[in-house]
């Protein structure tokens, strides 16, 4: 019996790497047809999705970039994979050393994540109302879209950011501060903080 656990071991460890492998080859394609600059390395597990607008929207990805795609990778309860989306004329940026589970990042203006941040399983990262907030102008879906708010998102080095949390457009978040699992964060953070809650408000300093 030992024999045949440690063979079955040895298969599934020989398979799981081979997967892994197959897995980053069909990323970095998707990353070919979508423009997007990445650094040197690059760890993914499972396919993300991946979409930015050949309108001069703009992806980077900074070096040693980990993406953890549904639920088999990080088991916290968030089935979806990443999804990283550039509408035109937009720009997101990722920094070094980031490492993101399941967390939806929309970008229809600007969002700049700095280096060594970890973002939690289902966060929300948003820089747009994604409608008019004028009810007259949701009555047209051209007046709707063009009258939408945008304004763009900066968060910080060394940044933790809690499983389900949200992140709403014009928000900074200062270096090493925190936030909380399941905060919306409406307004900006100065550095070194723990923030929770909805509306996410201050918990203590670090």
């Amino acid at each position: 019996m030992r024999k045949i656990a440690l063979l079955f071991r040895g298969i599934r460890r020989i398979w799981r790497n081979l997967f892994y492998y197959i897995t980053l080859c069909r990323v970095k394609w998707v990353l070919f047809l979508n423009q997007v600059k990445y650094g040197k390395r690059l760890h993914c597990n499972g396919i993300p999705y991946i979409c930015v607008s050949p309108f001069e929207g703009s992806l980077v990805l900074g070096d040693d970039l980990t993406l953890n795609n549904g639920i088999r990778f990080n088991p916290i309860g968030f089935p979806q994979p990443c999804t990283l989306y550039v509408d035109a004329h937009a720009t997101l940026v990722i920094g070094d050393r980031v490492g993101i589970s399941q967390a939806s990042i929309i970008c229809h203006h600007n969002i700049r994540i700095g280096n060594d941040v970890k973002i939690g399983g289902g966060v929300k990262i948003y820089d747009t109302d994604f409608h008019s907030l004028n009810p007259k102008d949701r009555l047209d879906r051209n007046l709707d879209i063009s009258n939408k708010k945008k304004e763009g998102v900066i968060i910080g080095n060394n940044v933790l950011i809690g499983a389900g949390a949200f992140i709403l457009k014009g928000v900074t978040i200062g270096d090493n501060s925190i936030i909380g699992a399941g905060s919306v964060v409406t307004k900006s953070i100065p550095s070194n903080q723990i923030w929770g809650g909805n509306p996410a408000e201050l918990i203590r300093k670090i």
